[in-house]
């Protein structure tokens, strides 16, 4: 009978969320969580030991986020199906998920029947997106802000100072300078802190 269910690997930093889902899940008839994780260093190697028919991902995870955890998955693992499952529904995460190879993309305000239902749906070749965010994504637009400028704000999201990221991005004090005013300019700010909480905001960090 095993080899009919569907494998699933859980990655969710909290706890209580992580073994509910699991828990609930799990009395899916067609079900079997087959790893859960807390951190998303842990997601690839674990997936590599346990093969997962599709991994549930969770963004904001300590360590490596659930996107760059989805685009791993999909150089190293491509047989394993994304569902990223967020609290944070940002059009710019939407973007960045598919970008990564993710066959859907859930707000965790749903029913876990729907959540059930959508990993039916990815594994039989669908693509599944909360509508609602999906429509929020095409009025949005692009991420105007290029790697490098995301490198930079996200090095500032601790108020550090122009040599700290300097330092942790291994670039110039100037050429930071530059990036920095780029960033702020294109999230039309008037800081560092304001561009910071803007890219957030939208998803593009």
């Amino acid at each position: 009978m095993n080899s009919e269910l569907t494998r699933v690997l859980l990655a969710e930093d909290q706890g209580m969320m992580r073994g509910a889902l699991a828990l609930l899940l799990g009395l899916e008839e067609d079900l079997e969580i087959v790893a859960q994780v807390g951190d998303g260093d842990e997601i690839l190697p674990k997936a590599l030991e346990v093969r997962p028919d599709i991994a549930l991902l969770d963004i904001e995870l300590p360590g490596r986020s659930g996107l760059d955890a989805a685009a791993d998955l999909r150089t190293r693992l491509p047989g394993c199906r994304v569902l990223i499952l967020t609290t944070f529904g940002r059009p710019g995460y939407l973007r960045r998920a598919m970008e990564a190879g993710a066959s859907g993309f859930l707000v965790k305000d749903g029913p876990v029947e729907d959540l059930a239902a959508a990993i039916r749906r990815v594994l039989a070749g669908e693509r599944v997106i909360d509508p609602a965010l999906a429509a929020a994504a095409l009025s949005a637009g692009p991420n105007p802000l290029t790697q490098r400028e995301r490198d930079v704000l996200a090095a500032a999201v601790d108020g550090a100072t122009v040599a700290d990221i300097a330092a942790r991005v291994h670039l110039s004090p100037a050429t930071v300078r530059n990036y920095l005013s780029a960033a702020i300019g294109k999230t039309c700010t008037r800081n560092r802190m304001e561009a910071v909480r803007a890219a957030r905001q939208n998803g593009w960090l």
